[in-house]
């Protein structure tokens, strides 16, 4: 095993007070029970897995149950508690702070709080929020203020807003559509050429986003006319349509997708140095872990590229991380 030392930029928390308000609304996230958390236990797989420092985020469902207050209350908590994991062990933990959304004014307020005051390494946002991808003209404040701030923004996939499929559960391919369709938002409506110091980071592979990269081209190329225009316009060194250059300014982790079967896909559209290494604990099981692990490391890439996904392609979006 690679003595990698490596940055999981997609690492759930679970707080303590926050499991039990779940618990109670009887939420099984991604259609699965929520698993216990705990620093000690996150630690004990970390070492296991040659991770040095684990990003937390806090994963679907998020806070806003349509409660303005609430969900306001629950972000200052959530994100008051990951802060407070960080200062006790800021070598081997960072955070992604949460927000309001759909509330914008909470999301705002509680944005410049995490970042001024928390010190957060960034922002985690779902995919959807109340059924509204992160395209929606509503969230451009949000955008630009992330845009300002050039900020890294971890882009997790919510529960669809469409009915679940009796018997598959909704984190086996439901959250894969969620977060391409929430790209494909982003791209359609320019916010990736408006608001290009954010720094998205696709969760799971960018969900469906490389393998239907040219799916998304021909939608680009027809939403303005210009479809009989894909083979004029083409990056004469890569030899692919130049619209593709827009695929490479997200950022991807490799949670749950660093398999021979997703990772050629990945690597094809990708940017080389924007691809982060990802693990999904606690809500995927640490065996399953391990053994996407052992293909990743066993697929063969250049070992300078295998460097940058383990840790020095996160070491730039997150300096403080840097040893």
């Amino acid at each position: 095993m690679s003595r990698a030392r490596r940055i999981d930029t997609h690492q759930h928390v679970i707080p303590p007070r926050y499991a039990d308000w779940m618990r109670d609304k009887g939420i099984r996230p991604g259609g699965i029970d929520l698993p216990s958390w705990s620093e000690s236990a996150a630690l004990k797989f970390m070492d296991g897995q040659d991770i040095q420092t684990g990003v937390l985020s806090l994963s679907t469902p998020g806070v806003y149950f349509g409660d303005v207050p609430e969900a306001r209350s629950w972000a200052r908590e959530v994100n008051e508690f990951c802060a407070s994991v960080v200062t006790e062990r800021p070598d081997r933990f960072g955070f992604f702070a949460t927000l309001t959304l759909p509330d914008v004014e909470g999301a705002l307020a509680e944005a410049a709080y995490a970042l001024d005051e928390l010190h957060a390494d960034g922002i985690v946002l779902l995919a959807n929020n109340d059924g509204r991808y992160l395209g929606d003209p509503a969230f451009e404040p949000l955008l630009e203020f992330l845009n300002r701030r050039s900020c890294a923004v971890f882009v997790h996939p919510g529960e669809l807003p469409a009915p679940e499929v009796p018997g598959i559960p909704t984190f086996t391919a439901d959250f894969l559509l969620d977060t391409t369709r929430t790209a494909i938002s982003l791209i359609l409506s320019g916010s990736m050429q408006r608001y290009p110091d954010i720094k998205f980071i696709l969760a799971h592979a960018g969900g469906f986003v490389p393998y239907i990269s040219y799916r998304i081209l021909l939608t680009m190329l027809n939403a303005k006319n210009k479809a009989q225009q894909l083979w004029t316009m083409v990056d004469q060194k890569h030899q692919v349509p130049k619209q593709l250059a827009v695929m490479r300014q997200f950022y991807y982790d490799v949670a749950l997708s660093a398999t021979p079967a997703a990772l050629p896909s990945l690597l094809e559209v990708a940017d080389p140095d924007h691809i982060t290494y990802g693990s999904d604990f606690p809500f995927a099981p640490v065996p399953a872990i391990g053994f996407i692990t052992k293909q990743y490391e066993d697929f063969r890439m250049h070992s300078s590229l295998r460097a940058a996904i383990d840790r020095g392609n996160s070491e730039a979006l997150f300096p403080r991380l840097k040893v």
